[in-house]
């Protein structure tokens, strides 16, 4: 049978299977590689004995089947993504979360990628060759397609090993409460702050003049990728911005020998825009604010890391999956806000 569903006809037939399950395997493909307005591409479903994939791409309503998902268990592997690409087409949230990724961490898995989990529970090594692979092409190869299915046709049974496990370890509440943020991060808007999305790596090292040309080379890369609709990356590197707008306030000439005609020209623009802007205009410095009382703060960042790292040891789990130290951070800045910031098993081991 083919695993494909690219009509409403075939959609309409595998649904009774699929409402006959709490639990359901998911998986999504998008083409953010390969396009500047990233779309869902593909959806992968596997339930006992069957796997599809579903064509979002093919015109045809999904919404019989989001309807179906909102009300069962959805197994997936490290699901924000995914749940934020089904949130685009009209899928609000899961009744039931089961992340296999954050099962095999709070299991103490150090190896918790799904090729890990799959090679080492399974005795096979899939293949990454299509893991870059364009899925908005039609039609997809035989080995895209095994690809695909390969993503879910496992999770039924992993969940299954990481249920059994999580309840012996006494962390299944653990779990319950990840996964429960989980479903809630995915569901909030994430802002584009415009004043930070062209700091990119390096531009810290740029001076107030550097980093007001590449703002105006950031924006003028974001406007070509846009009129293409071809990711960033593919009109020019951001290393590759770094160094230009670093040459630019030094006097000397970019280094761009691919751009021609009307896009180095209009590179050309951007940078004379830049060059012209006065002092008034250069960005200003982002400082993070910090507390007001530095030894104390130190004092309590210090005890916290302690307390996570002694009872990392005892649970073996990675101290960030306790709290990252960005968490700590705030925490030692604003010890109130703690409930606010980890979830209740979290707090525990910090004795909060």
């Amino acid at each position: 049978m083919n695993p494909m569903i690219d009509t409403a006809e075939g959609l309409a037939a595998i649904l009774p299977g699929v409402a006959a399950q709490d639990r359901v395997a998911l998986d999504t493909e998008a083409d953010s590689l390969h396009s500047y307005f990233e779309k869902l591409c593909l959806i992968q479903l596997s339930i006992p004995g069957e796997n599809y994939l579903i064509d979002p791409l093919a015109g045809f309503s999904l919404q019989p089947l989001l309807d179906l998902l909102a009300d069962r268990e959805l197994l997936l592997h490290g699901a924000d993504y995914d749940l934020r690409l089904l949130r685009r087409i009209g899928f609000l949230r899961p009744r039931r979360l089961f992340d296999t990724m954050i099962a095999a961490r709070l299991c103490g898995w150090t190896e918790f990628s799904l090729a890990a989990l799959i090679s080492q529970h399974f005795n096979l090594q899939l293949t990454k060759a299509s893991q870059k692979a364009n899925w908005g092409l039609r039609p997809l190869s035989p080995q895209m397609v095994e690809y695909a299915i390969n993503d879910t046709r496992y999770l039924l049974e992993l969940a299954a090993f990481f249920e059994a496990k999580l309840k012996e370890l006494g962390r299944w509440e653990w779990f319950a409460q990840s996964c429960e943020k989980a479903i809630a991060a995915a569901a909030t808007t994430k802002e584009r702050d415009p004043e930070t999305l062209w700091r990119i790596a390096g531009s810290a090292d740029l001076n107030d003049r550097g980093a007001a040309i590449l703002r105006e080379l950031w924006l003028w890369r974001d406007r070509e990728a846009q009129h293409a609709d071809r990711p960033a990356f593919h009109v020019l590197h951001n290393e590759q911005l770094v160094r230009n707008a670093e040459r630019l306030e030094r006097g000397l000439p970019p280094d761009v020998p691919h751009l021609r005609g009307s896009r180095r020209q209009r590179f050309d623009e951007a940078a004379r825009a830049g060059l012209a802007l006065g002092p008034d205009a250069w960005p200003k410095v982002i400082r993070k604010p910090r507390p007001k009382s530095v030894p104390e703060y130190e004092a309590r960042f210090k005890a916290l890391r302690d307390k996570r790292d002694a009872a990392a040891t005892t649970l073996q789990l990675d101290p960030s999956l306790i709290a990252p130290k960005a968490t700590l951070d705030r925490i030692a800045i604003e010890p109130a806000q703690a409930p606010n910031i980890l979830m209740k098993w979290q707090l525990e081991p910090l004795k909060l």
